[in-house]
């Protein structure tokens, strides 16, 4: 089984704990993580864009001129694609991008993303992290003692509100609940600070 460190706010440690070996120490599928990652982000498009066809665009009501006898190629509305003001073919329409990986597979890929921080060291465990009002400063200090400078996940219960809207206004900072831990937050930052009750909370969802 993995075992890391159990820091305090204070950035001292307290003692240890071991991982669960099945969510945090498998070994981590990359192929898995980028299909992944891609539905993640393919899902966060909004596929808005959109361009106007022949039916969408102003004026051409009538047909220009007789179908035969003028010389000229017949034509059907001055607004078809070939005319200046004329619709757009095959232009992009609104669509959604989202699709779904098959459950076992984004079960993989979240394990595969907590086992990779542990290899990597980039994971840090608090006994607890909690605050009666939300305090932007409290939490820089939080990060200050425990030497962390880089972007940062971090994962409490899921009534810690506090700790959301303490960290939300921090650059590179970002608080998710433990239900919530998803790969491509993982992998976008370059450390993970859970707490203990999220650690316990994560192991029975996933393991």
């Amino acid at each position: 089984m993995p075992k890391v460190a159990v820091y305090n706010i204070n950035g001292d440690q307290v003692g240890d704990i071991e991982l669960s070996e099945q969510v945090f120490g498998i070994e981590p599928n990359q192929s898995v993580l980028y299909d992944a990652v891609l539905m993640q982000r393919a899902s966060l498009r909004r596929g808005t864009h959109a361009v106007k066809n022949r039916s969408a665009v102003r004026g051409g009501g009538r047909k220009p001129w007789k179908q035969k006898g003028t010389g000229r190629a017949r034509q059907g509305t001055i607004r078809a694609p070939q005319w200046k003001g004329g619709g757009v073919v095959f232009g992009p329409t609104p669509r959604s991008y989202a699709y779904k990986l098959p459950k076992k597979v984004r079960r993989l890929a979240l394990k595969s993303a907590l086992s990779l921080k542990v290899i990597n060291d980039e994971i840090v465990v608090v006994d607890q992290l909690q605050f009666d009002a939300p305090k932007t400063k409290e939490m820089i200090k939080i990060l200050n003692n425990l030497n962390i400078n880089q972007k940062t996940l971090v994962v409490g219960n899921d009534e810690d509100l506090n700790i959301y809207l303490s960290a939300r206004n921090i650059p590179g900072v970002k608080f998710v609940k433990a239900t919530g831990i998803n790969v491509l937050d993982l992998v976008g930052h370059d450390k993970l600070i859970i707490t203990k009750d999220a650690v316990s909370k994560v192991e029975e969802v996933f393991a």
